[in-house]
């Protein structure tokens, strides 16, 4: 439902095309009316940039609005960011389905496109809300923004249902927000115009460096304790529906147990996935495990602190391969595919796969391997540089104000400097 009830008029929307960039246009009279739509806390946390900057532009007539496709962990990061959507969908329910929650956000945005008319609308990812936004805005022939465009795994249904939502999404897009060169070449190879891709770095840098805190005191006393305990901790996190789907998760479970066996000075700290099929799998799995401990998904800012101070990551999400290269923390994949393949290359991620023994033989090289753990501590991360969303503050300036198109983001030349902690 509407938060804030603007009858502010912005410039009629432009025709949108799948594969060309417009024209930039001149100067508007009036603030360039931005609708920023996202509605999960990963997309909370990598728009929360973005939506600082163009707020604090007076360029730009910034507006929010959220789905809240996962409303208890969107609103964490809403407060820990202090962001007030003028528009809250709200339209999370128990046991939806991905039909039900892309006919309630197209229908919903396309209500709030026909009283904001903004000239674009700015969308993250690979999420329903995402592709659900893009296709409202496109019906209604209003250029899209795609935040982190060109991700790829080139396989349909892994992940389900992301590797269709982000293809989808650039596929209507006019703009292109690539994070990595490797994201623009894939672009390109779609027969994208060059001319709409614009290669930013990732805006989760910026989120990073605001909540990364070395005397952070965490929320719940339980990770206090946590993190004062003596050895090497290993922070692990599952979700990914094709792993549940194929059957992968008990493997992956049995890995950790057999990685306490081995490594008496290691501990894990598993945020267990809300999602009811993962816990009855944790359940039955790794209930009783000394030196194991199975905790609630932390809000965001705990949650990055806990990173920070962890040894090793063990995941099968795709935000934390972002997140662990730029805490200096090596990322161990639990996936057979990933569309960050350039963290892969950089050395800062190692895709494992799923198997039971290649879990166990790759966590113990770098437990045991202090050279090797160190080859991917110390790696060059290939995500950015904390300019993201400025760089896509100045590409919109260039899209509708004559401004000069912003140098791509290049880790060419250069060693980034790795977030504090």
């Amino acid at each position: 439902m509407p938060l804030n009830d603007s009858t502010t008029t912005a410039a009629a929307p432009t025709a949108t095309t799948t594969t060309a960039a417009p024209t930039p246009t001149p100067t508007p009279q009036s603030p360039c009316r931005v609708l920023l739509v996202f509605g999960t806390r990963p997309e909370a946390v990598k728009m929360a940039p973005l939506v600082q900057v163009l707020s604090n532009d007076p360029a730009f007539d910034c507006r929010v609005a959220v789905t809240a496709q996962h409303r208890e962990m969107l609103d964490q990061v809403l407060r820990l960011f202090a962001i007030k959507p003028h528009y809250d969908l709200d339209i999370m329910r128990p046991q939806q389905s991905l039909e039900d929650i892309t006919v309630k956000i197209l229908q919903g945005i396309s209500g709030i496109l026909a009283k904001e008319a903004p000239r674009v609308v700015l969308v993250h990812g690979d999420t329903s809300t995402a592709f659900a936004a893009t296709l409202a805005a496109f019906y209604r022939q209003i250029d899209v923004g795609h935040v982190e465009a060109g991700l790829r795994t080139g396989k349909h249904y892994d992940p389900f249902p992301e590797e269709m939502n982000r293809r989808l999404v650039d596929a209507m897009a006019t703009w292109h927000f690539a994070p990595t060169a490797t994201n623009r070449e894939n672009l390109l190879a779609e027969n994208i115009k060059a001319s709409g891709i614009f290669v930013t770095g990732n805006t989760v840098i910026e989120a990073l460096r605001s909540a990364v805190n070395p005397q952070h005191v965490f929320h719940d006393a339980q990770l206090n304790a946590i993190v004062r305990s003596p050895g090497r901790m290993l922070l692990v996190t599952t979700h990914r529906r094709e792993n549940i789907a194929a059957g992968r998760m008990p493997g992956l479970y049995r890995a950790l147990r057999r990685i306490l066996e081995l490594f008496p000075d290691t501990r894990v700290v598993f945020a267990v996935h809300k999602n009811p099929a993962v816990r009855s799998i944790v359940e039955a799995e790794l209930s009783g495990l000394e030196r194991l401990h199975l905790i609630e998904p932390p809000d965001y800012a705990d949650f990055i602190n806990l990173e920070a101070r962890a040894h090793l990551i063990l995941t099968d999400s795709g935000g934390l391969q972002e997140e662990g290269p730029a805490l200096g923390k090596p990322v161990l994949v639990l996936r057979e595919t990933t569309e960050r393949p350039e963290g892969v290359a950089a050395g800062v991620l190692r895709l494992v796969g799923t198997a039971t023994e290649n879990v166990v033989a790759a966590a113990a090289e770098l437990l045991s391997d202090e050279a090797a753990y160190n080859r991917m501590a110390r790696a060059i991360n290939p995500y950015g540089d904390g300019l993201a969303a400025i760089r896509i503050r100045d590409a919109l300036k260039y899209a509708y104000m004559n401004g000069e198109r912003p140098a791509d983001f290049s880790i060419v030349g250069e060693a980034l400097t790795t977030v504090a902690h």
